[in-house]
C-alpha cells in the first residue's frame, strides 16, 4: 500500500498513538488546569483576608479605614457577598469572600468583614494576573502537545515500518503461492516471536500441507493414467480383433476410444501440473494453421481467417487448444460454431446456452462441466486448453455473447497469442470471406 494511503496500517497505528497521547494530555491538562485554578483562588482568598485583617487593625488603631478599603452598610453589599458573609460557620460570620468573574476582562476577589452593627469593611482584589497566568499555562500545554505530536506521528509511522514490511512480505508470498509457486514460504524474520510470526508459521504450514496434497494428487493422476495404459493397450488390441459387422463391436471400440482419450488427457494434465511442458516457438501463418486444424476435426465449423497474421508460437499447442475449444463448442453448445482469426487472436463461438456462471467466475475446473444444459463430460478439455495457453504465455478467456434473439447468444472462447495487459479482450474484428470446414 502507498505511503500516503490513509487506510495503511502505519497511519492507523499512528492515529491510535495520537489518540492515546491526546487522551493522556487531556486528563493531565485538566488536572493541572484545575489545580492551578484552585491554587489561584486560594491565594486570592488568603490575600483578601490578609487585607481585611490589616484594615481592621488600622481601623481600631486610627478609627479610619485604609484608603483602598470601603466601609459599607449591609444593604450596600453585592448580594452574593452579603450571602457569603451571613453563611460563614468557620468564622462566625466575621469574614467572607466572593469571586466575581465576568469573562473576558472582569475577575475580582471580594472580601468583607463586619466591624459593627451596620458597618462592614469591603476590599476588592484584582485576579486578572492569576487568570492570565492560567490562560498562558493552557496555551503552553496546547503548544507542547502540538509540538510533541509533530514528532510522535512520524516516529509512530516509522516504528510500524518493520511490521508493515513483514506483512507485505507475507502478502507477496501468499500471492506467489496462489499463482502456483508452491515452494514459496514466508519464513521467520529475526528472533521476533509475536502474532505476525505465528501467522507466518501458520501460513507456511498451510502452504506445505497444500503442496503435499497437490503433489500427491498429481502423482496419483499420473500413476493412474500410466497404470491404465497397459491394460488399455490390450483392450484396444482385443477390440481390433472383434468382427467388423457386429454392432457390439462398434460400441466397444467407441468406448475404448473414449477411454483412451480420457487417459491421454489425464497424462497431459499431469505434465502441465508438473510444469514439465515447454513451448517450441516457430513463425506460423495463424489463419492457415487454424483452418487446417478445424478441417481435420471433421466438424461443421465456419472459419473466418481473412485478417489473420503470422505469429511466433508453438503450432502443436495451438492445435491442441483449438481442437479442444471446437470440440467443446460442438459437444456442449449448439450450431452454428464459428472460428474467427484476427491478427494473433482466435475466437471460437457457439450459439448454445453459454458458459455457466461458475466457469466465468472461477475458470475451467477438471471433472466438472458446471451446467446440465451444456451436456455431460469430465471437464478436462477446457482445463487442458487453459494449461496449454499458459505454457504459450497466451491468454484464454471465456465470455458469453448477449442473448438478443436470432443469431445472438452463445459461448465465446478467445485465445490471445500476443501479450496483452490485464483486462477483458477486445473485439474480434469484422469477418472476412469465410468457408466451412
Amino acid at each position: 500500500m502507498g505511503l500516503l494511503n490513509p487506510r495503511a496500517l502505519r497511519w492507523k497505528i499512528a492515529a491510535l498513538a495520537v489518540a492515546a497521547c491526546c487522551a493522556v494530555v487531556a486528563v493531565v491538562g485538566f488536572l493541572v488546569h484545575d489545580a492551578t485554578r484552585e491554587r489561584g483562588l486560594r491565594v486570592g482568598h488568603e490575600r483578601t483576608i490578609t487585607r481585611l485583617i490589616a484594615a481592621e487593625r488600622e481601623l481600631s488603631r486610627t478609627g479610619k479605614a485604609p484608603p483602598d478599603v470601603d466601609v459599607r452598610t449591609p444593604e450596600e453589599l453585592p448580594e452574593p457577598l452579603a450571602r457569603e458573609l451571613a453563611d460563614q460557620p468557620e468564622t462566625g460570620g466575621e469574614y467572607a469572600t466572593w469571586y466575581d468573574a465576568d469573562p473576558p476582562n472582569w475577575y475580582w476577589m471580594w472580601g468583607a468583614a463586619a466591624v459593627g452593627d451596620d458597618r462592614i469593611l469591603v476590599v476588592r482584589d484584582d485576579m486578572s494576573t492569576e487568570v492570565r497566568s492560567l490562560q498562558l499555562l493552557d496555551r503552553s500545554i496546547v503548544k507542547s502537545v502540538l509540538a510533541a505530536l509533530f514528532f510522535v506521528v512520524p516516529l509512530a509511522a516509522l516504528a510500524t515500518e518493520p511490521i508493515n514490511r513483514r506483512l507485505r512480505h507475507g502478502a507477496r508470498t501468499a500471492r506467489r503461492i496462489a499463482d502456483g509457486e508452491l515452494d514459496a514460504r514466508i519464513g521467520s524474520a529475526g528472533r521476533a516471536r509475536d502474532e505476525i510470526t505465528e501467522m507466518s508459521a501458520a501460513v507456511d504450514d498451510m502452504a506445505s500441507a497444500l503442496q503435499r496434497k497437490l503433489e500427491n494428487e498429481q502423482r496419483f493422476t499420473a500413476d493412474v493414467a500410466h497404470e491404465l495404459r497397459t491394460p488399455l493397450m490390450g483392450l484396444v488390441t482385443a477390440a481390433g480383433l472383434l468382427p467388423e459387422s457386429d454392432e457390439a463391436t462398434h460400441l466397444v471400440r467407441d468406448r475404448v476410444r473414449a477411454l483412451n482419450a480420457l487417459i491421454e488427457d489425464l497424462l497431459e494434465i499431469s505434465r502441465l501440473d508438473a510444469g514439465a511442458e515447454r513451448a517450441r516457438l516457430d513463425a506460423v501463418p495463424l489463419g492457415e494453421l487454424v483452418a487446417d486444424v478445424v478441417r481435420r476435426t471433421g466438424t461443421e465449423t465456419r472459419v473466418t481467417a481473412g485478417a489473420a497474421g503470422t505469429v511466433e508460437t508453438d503450432p502443436r499447442r495451438v492445435e491442441r487448444i483449438v481442437v479442444n475449444l471446437v470440440t467443446n463448442a460442438h459437444r456442449h453448445g449448439a450450431a452454428p460454431v464459428e472460428v474467427t482469426v484476427t491478427g494473433a487472436r482466435i475466437s471460437v463461438r457457439d450459439h448454445g446456452p453459454g458458459f455457466p456462471a461458475a466457469l466465468l467466475e472461477q475458470g475451467p475446473q477438471r471433472f466438472r462441466t458446471g451446467a446440465t444444459e451444456r451436456g455431460r463430460g469430465h471437464g478436462l478439455g477446457l482445463t487442458i486448453a487453459q494449461g496449454q495457453a499458459e505454457v504459450l504465455g497466451a491468454r484464454l478467456t471465456f465470455t458469453n455473447a448477449p442473448d438478443g434473439g436470432g443469431n445472438e447468444g452463445g459461448a465465446i472462447a478467445t485465445l490471445d497469442l500476443a501479450p496483452l495487459p490485464p483486462g477483458p479482450p477486445g473485439p474480434t474484428g469484422a469477418p472476412s470471406p469465410s468457408g466451412t470446414a
